[in-house]
């Protein structure tokens, strides 16, 4: 086999791409060298001029995402902004995910063979590089467009969709409400979901968007909300219902680092209302422009992503999803990854959903299996991506990967299973375990746990393959609250009386091994809800090797037959 990895965006981490925007030095725009760096921040004489690139086998993909507003690099004083549009019309913004994740903790990335290797850490693509223009307003280096700053107090939405008519900024007027696409090239997977959390202090919490650069609030909660009532407006109406026939909008939660649809009006939490940013810049971000290759491969020309046309046809668990496509050769190429989450979205068809037009929400080009969901009708499945949504709770902090529905969004309310958040939600769920432990799902929808789901790879684009980066584990836990005989995350340590530990939990279902501290966390490839030598069902360490398991002080482990850690001798 012949590898044809391109290394068009040559990032050695986000702190190069950092220091490159400041004009560091690190790159010279126009010095006919592809700097690290360089193709976000300059086009000029450094690949061709129609912005694109040669691979190894003649086709056309994507290598630069974006231009300086002047040869130097800099913006020139005075100006509103403005930077040309970039050299495809929708380059997709890295995750900036720098950490890799096993089944449960923050671990060392894999190298190529091992387990949970080519996740998103792995991969580099175009880093976020945001300008504020210091007139209310944020321009984004890589996408071109421009963004309001501050999105304000909540409002309703149909107040979000109206206001942007007469609304002035910067001396623009051309404003608009963001598509779900535009909306999401901002979601940063650096964030910890704080669901679960039942605190009210948000100071320890790390949001899904950049904070430095834009105004963030979590859910008030002096005011009756959560602290992830932080919904943002888009324009991006579903083309069906949700909750038995309630019309919502696909919006992005930057508090929990989700896209889910929310109503437009009335009931439920859109009475508190949404935070809105409207957008100006190219229009065509957003949009794909899709041409079968006629080899079981599917390019992007909008993206520069190559897609595999058909999907895996069977569901998998995170592990074997990104095994799945690191072992995949298709189109004459072996260097296939499990696509990040903002690769993944770019897939979906808004427009389209199995209400509808009686389809996966994707389009037609490709191949989509279909699947019986929880209500029993015909439907189309989730699929996996390779990022990790982390969380704040020590031990289990990587525990969920982040997945896109192309069918039906389904969840358990009122004694029924039906759609709660659409055709293009993004949601996460646990990277391994037995589906059926949610009988009636999960969370205040009852969401449907999702853990073996499809797989459809991608390769190319502006992309860095990176085995060996991630960054070192940065988890920051919710802040805790001793004495509430509540294991809160990091209160192993802190406080050990709310959380003792007497050996192996004891469970019932799977889905208890989740819960906080009912895993030791080093145990490499979590725990399994199986009966002890007594006969009572525990949380105890799984394996595949000596190595996998937990390294307690007064024993030593060994992996059995059966794939458990047990006492050796």
């Amino acid at each position: 086999m012949t590898t044809n990895r391109i290394r068009l965006a040559g990032f050695a981490g986000f702190a190069l791409l950092a220091a490159t925007a400041c004009g560091s030095g690190a790159s010279a725009p126009g010095n006919d060298t592809m700097d690290p760096g360089a193709d976000v921040l300059d086009a000029i004489g450094e690949v061709p001029a129609d912005g694109w690139v040669q691979d190894s086998t003649d086709r056309d993909v994507a290598g630069d995402t974006g231009a300086d507003t002047d040869a130097d690099g800099g913006h020139d004083a005075g100006q509103d902004g403005d930077v040309p549009a970039p050299a495809i019309p929708y380059p997709i913004v890295d995750t900036a995910q720098a950490a890799c994740y096993g089944v449960a903790t923050c671990m060392a990335c894999p190298a190529e063979g091992q387990a949970f290797f080519g996740q998103d850490a792995q991969y580099a693509g175009a880093q976020p590089v945001y300008q504020d223009n210091h007139d209310g307003t944020v321009t984004d280096r890589v996408t071109g467009l421009t963004w309001q700053k501050d999105p304000g107090a909540k409002q309703s939405y149909a107040n979000a969709i109206a206001g942007v008519t007469a609304f002035t900024l910067a001396g623009h007027n051309d404003w608009r409400v963001p598509t779900i696409k535009e909306l999401y090239s901002l979601i940063r997977f650096t964030g910890l979901d704080p669901s679960g959390y039942s605190g009210t202090d948000t100071s320890g919490l790390v949001p899904f968007l950049d904070a430095d650069t834009f105004v963030f609030h979590y859910g008030d909660t002096s005011a009756g909300q959560r602290i992830i009532d932080s919904q943002w407006v888009t324009s991006s109406v579903y083309t069906s219902t949700v909750m038995n026939g309630q019309q919502c909008f696909f919006g992005v939660n930057f508090a929990d680092g989700r896209i889910k649809c929310y109503p437009t009006s009335g009931g439920g939490r859109s009475t508190a209302g949404y935070y809105a940013i409207y957008v100006r810049g190219p229009t065509g971000y957003g949009v794909n422009d899709f041409a079968a290759n006629g080899d079981g491969t599917v390019s992007d020309r909008a993206t520069g992503l190559t897609w595999q046309q058909a999907d895996s046809g069977a569901g998998m668990d995170w592990q074997g999803a990104l095994a799945q496509c690191a072992g995949l050769t298709l189109g004459g190429h072996d260097d296939w990854r499990l696509p990040n989450a903002k690769e993944l979205q770019s897939l979906v068809d808004y427009s389209r959903s199995p209400d509808k037009t009686a389809s996966a929400a994707i389009d037609p080009v490709f191949t989509s299996s279909g699947i019986t969901n929880e209500a029993g009708q015909p439907d189309w499945p989730c699929y996996w991506t390779s990022t990790t949504h982390a969380n704040g709770t020590s031990g289990q902090e990587g525990a969920n990967a982040a997945y896109v529905a192309f069918g039906r969004a389904m969840g358990y309310m009122s004694g029924v299973w039906m759609d709660v958040h659409g055709a293009g939600a993004q949601r996460s769920d646990p990277k391994t375990g037995n589906p059926a432990d949610w009988p009636t799902g999960h969370g205040p929808q009852g969401d449907a746990i999702r853990i073996l789901n499809h797989v459809r790879c991608v390769r190319g684009g502006s992309v860095t393959f990176a085995p060996d980066a991630g960054a070192t584990c940065t988890t920051t836990p919710p802040p805790e609250t001793c004495g509430n005989n509540t294991c809160d995350a990091g209160e192993e340590t802190t406080c050990p009386a709310d959380c003792p530990t007497t050996g192996p939990t004891a469970c019932a279902v799977q889905s208890d091994c989740s819960a906080v501290g009912a895993c030791p966390q080093d145990a490499l490839k979590g725990c399994t809800c199986s009966a002890d030598p007594q006969g009572t069902k525990r949380c105890i360490p799984a394996c595949s090797a000596d190595t996998d398991c937990p390294k307690p002080p007064n024993a030593t482990l060994a992996c059995s037959p059966q794939g458990l850690c047990v006492p050796q001798g």
